[in-house]
């Protein structure tokens, strides 16, 4: 454990976590920096989670608060108002955190002549099998995939002061899924200053399985509808799934014309482009598997596409029935 601490604290909100907990606290206690504070808010948990938080009271300065049914933008805005410091950083359970996290990610907020407001962390999976190798390579992206300019930090690794988050308005206790891209936004609808720090690393497991990972992906897409958020994104999605299989079934009955097979290369061309991104990230993380565990990942990429853009198109009707609703209400 680090001997100097700064005067930030370190927030996070959880819930049934218990297995996960553990790895996120023992990381914190390896920060080159240590935080001066950490607030945990658990929503309500049902196993050992609020234990375990405890536990660590010894060795981090951590505190816990309990808040039955809270859900995440409750249970930030509540850690945020008992953090004790104006610069805050934010993670998540199921994360494990580099050792210099903490250090990079608040150098700016400390340094009172940056004029930084906001510091936005970097995160990476984190695979344990195969299928996680698989599942981070086709939803995460990798650096080289984002644009510093204009990245939108997840909360699970950013930093921000809390005259920042008030002005924003705290998160969106409205929202129960997105609510960080809405954070986000508020932050630059207001003018708030970000800075990106890539070397501030949280790794982040994947879903291990394709029905947790149809949930997630249906809860952030009723979340994007109830927020509304990527309109465009979501039309171009329902048009791509309902014209792309009557071009494809068209190109095959036609195969054996100029214009059948054409269509044949361009379907071929555009499921090599859809999957192009997740292949690249992928075959560096094949590296010391066995060819059949290979091959097993390789083949679940257009699976994991698949399943999740169903979610996606299943989730958001639902959160967009939902805002209609709420904005019908007298």
């Amino acid at each position: 454990m680090a001997e100097k601490s700064v005067p930030v604290s370190v927030i996070m909100t959880v819930r049934n976590e218990q297995d996960s907990l553990p790895h996120l606290l023992d990381s914190l206690l390896r920060q080159t920096v240590q935080p001066g504070d950490v607030v945990v808010v658990d929503g309500g948990s049902t196993d050992r989670t609020v234990e375990l938080a405890r536990s660590y009271e010894g060795r981090l300065p951590v505190r816990v608060i309990v808040r039955p049914g809270a859900n995440i933008s409750e249970g930030r805005n509540a850690a945020i108002e008992a953090a004790r410091y104006d610069v805050i950083a934010s993670t998540d359970a199921g994360v494990r955190l580099e050792p210099d996290w903490l250090e990079r990610l608040a150098a700016s907020l400390l340094d009172e002549t940056s004029g930084v407001d906001v510091v936005s962390g970097w995160f990476t999976a984190d695979p344990r099998t195969p299928f996680e190798r698989a599942m981070g390579a086709t939803v995460l992206p990798a650096l080289d995939d984002v644009d510093p300019a204009t990245f939108l930090p997840s909360s699970r690794s950013i930093a921000f002061r809390k005259d920042a988050w008030r002005d924003a308005g705290g998160y969106p206790e409205w929202l129960d899924y997105c609510e960080d891209l809405v954070f986000d936004f508020a932050l630059c609808d207001r003018g708030k200053r970000f800075a990106f720090e890539p070397g501030a690393v949280a790794h982040f497991r994947p879903r291990p399985d394709l029905r947790s990972f149809y949930v997630q992906y249906y809860r952030y897409a009723r979340g994007d509808g109830k927020a509304d958020l990527w309109r465009k994104r979501h039309a171009i999605r329902y048009a791509t799934y309902k014209l792309g299989p009557l071009v494809a079934l068209w190109a095959w009955a036609n195969r054996r014309t100029v214009l059948g097979k054409l269509g044949l290369l361009g379907v071929g061309a555009a499921a090599a482009a859809y999957t192009y991104r997740p292949y690249r990230r992928l075959l560096p993380m094949l590296k010391g598997l066995p060819p059949g565990q290979a091959l097993y990942a390789l083949a679940l990429v257009p699976v994991i596409r698949l399943v999740g853009d169903v979610a996606k198109m299943v989730g958001y009707p639902v959160g967009v029935a939902w805002r209609l609703k709420r904005r019908a209400r007298p």
